[in-house]
């Protein structure tokens, strides 16, 4: 299997082309398509702190890309009036700690030092409330159990478990820009023209891809990075797409790109996400532009309403941006690889992006392509192997979003009543009720991998507030001075790295100067 075909450019198709001439250098040829005609969305994106592991993989620095991809760090997901107007919690990036065999958060039940689990139980909380860098001035990260390894390559699957402090967010479209020049160097044939047909074999397989400039492009593997349109997978091959609409009805947005002046604006490390009344409003802050956007069921709300909304939500600095209304098809295909081609990017799936899942999906995806990739006999058992990969990350992720809705204690209007009567999968319902008793542990989420280890479980049914959850009965058994001892050690250390880290301003005013 030498010859390989991405079919469409963006973050999907260049990521890939990056990864996999990193993986197999000259070992395989990859062309890589794309047509001048169709633009990327560009609202900006977050990650999870996995995508440090896919720029390890390339051997890249921070330094190296993140300045040309406007990028900053992202320490959390900041959620604010979820539970009421005016309240706000985070989903940090950061282990959360265990006494005695039993979770922080469960321990802060029995014993609240204050109102903010978040506060309480996470030194990234305070970092995100006082906008402080990871970093120090000098690139050392901030103290904490991580340890920072230098090998590189480095994968998911390699440090599965390992909680790093922190994500990026960037501009997507920069990013792909970056990527290929990376990849073109590396020998990757770029051809920009449009893809009119997709030729299939007698055995119903891709045979090539029919461009109006360049002819026949023929090739062993395709990879459809197409994004919604799944041109190879879902259009040529047929395969079905399996909606999440009946759980998750946010199935648009509306995005602006609004100017950010870094010398006179703080720039929050964190992304954040304020409930609406038919959705939630992303904030993305990057080098001189906040990327933001409205992300909204069209069954409540229409189009030039969540235009106006987000407007006012933003202020005068959108007076001159330009809206970009986006219609999102959330679900996945029932399978991402079939025959000799594989989606990846929004024609494998999608599910809306309020926990930064894209990128993630997209990586995972590349790492489990080169983990099972075929031989000349086209091994099925390997495809099988992949494509259970997939389908058990974006189920996962499909119930953790859920989970925000079904479980927020704000109530105030249609929307947001329904989500107490909207269907969740069968598991979550059986799980909501676990919960009630107990906080969620790893016996009791979503058992196959999915990215989302047991604290953000706990972040989101803490945060959100729609159920007591109740402490553990045992706990009135032991004793707490270790627990009271750890919550104390928390706010010492938030206390003292508020005060010795620089704030992201400074951090990237400093790195960029160095450039």
């Amino acid at each position: 299997m030498e010859n390989i075909v991405i079919v469409g450019g963006g973050t999907a198709g260049w990521m890939t082309a990056a990864y996999l001439t990193a993986a197999f250098g000259d070992r395989v040829k990859i062309t890589l398509v794309e047509s001048a005609d169709v633009g990327t969305i560009g609202v900006g994106e977050a990650t999870f702190s996995d995508i440090r592991h896919f720029f390890e993989f390339l051997g890249l620095a921070e330094r190296d890309w993140m300045p040309a991809c406007n990028a900053t760090y992202k320490l959390a997901v900041r959620f604010e009036n979820w539970r009421e107007p005016g309240h706000h919690f985070y989903h940090p990036f950061e282990q959360l700690q265990s006494v005695k065999g039993f979770p922080l958060t469960d321990w802060w039940l029995r014993y609240p030092t204050t109102s903010r689990f978040d506060v309480d139980c996470f030194v990234m909380a305070s970092l995100c409330d006082a906008g402080r860098s990871p970093r120090y001035l000098n690139g050392v990260l901030l103290e904490q159990e991580f340890v920072e390894h230098e090998e590189s390559p480095s994968t998911i699957a390699q440090y599965q478990g390992a909680q790093f402090p922190y994500a990026y967010h960037f501009e997507a479209h920069l990013l792909a820009r970056y990527l290929t020049k990376y990849a073109t160097l590396r020998g990757v044939r770029h051809v920009v023209d449009n893809v009119l047909d997709v030729g299939l074999d007698e055995r119903g397989w891709v045979s090539h891809v029919e461009t109006a400039e360049h002819g026949r492009l023929g090739g062993d593997l395709f990879i459809d990075c197409t994004g919604f349109r799944a041109l190879l997978l879902n259009k040529a091959l047929g395969e079905p797409f399996e909606s999440y609409q009946d759980t998750l009805p946010n199935d648009s947005a509306v995005a602006l790109q609004v100017p950010l002046e870094m010398d006179k604006e703080p720039i929050r490390p964190c992304t954040t996400a304020t409930a609406q009344d038919a959705g939630w409003i992303w904030t993305i802050p990057l080098i001189s532009r906040i990327g933001t956007g409205y992300v909204y069921s069209s069954e409540y709300l229409e189009p030039e309403d969540a235009e106006r909304t987000l407007r006012e939500f933003v202020g005068p600095a959108a007076d001159d941006a330009t809206a970009n209304h986006i219609r999102m098809r959330i679900g996945r295909s029932r399978r991402s690889w079939v025959n000799n081609c594989v989606a990846i990017g929004l024609s494998s799936g999608f599910v809306e992006p309020l926990e930064s899942t894209g990128i993630f999906f997209i990586h995972y995806a590349i790492e489990q392509l080169v983990k099972y990739y075929p031989a000349a006999d086209w091994d099925s058992s390997l495809r099988e192997q992949y494509n259970n990969a997939v389908m058990n990350v974006m189920d996962g992720v499909r119930e953790f979003l859920v989970l925000h809705y079904r479980r927020a204690k704000r109530q105030d209007n249609q929307y947001w009543r329904d989500t107490n009567t909207r269907v969740v999968p069968d598991s979550l319902a059986e799980r909501l009720e676990l919960w009630e008793s107990k906080v969620p542990d790893s016996g009791t989420v979503y058992p196959r991998y999915h990215g989302l280890p047991p604290y953000s479980y706990n972040c989101i049914l803490l945060g959100t507030g729609g159920i007591k959850v109740r402490p553990s009965p045992a706990l009135d058994l032991v004793d707490e001075k270790a627990a009271l001892a750890e919550f104390q050690s928390i706010r010492d250390k938030a206390r003292t790295l508020v005060q010795k880290l620089p704030t992201q301003n400074e951090y990237f005013k400093k790195m960029r100067d160095g450039q």
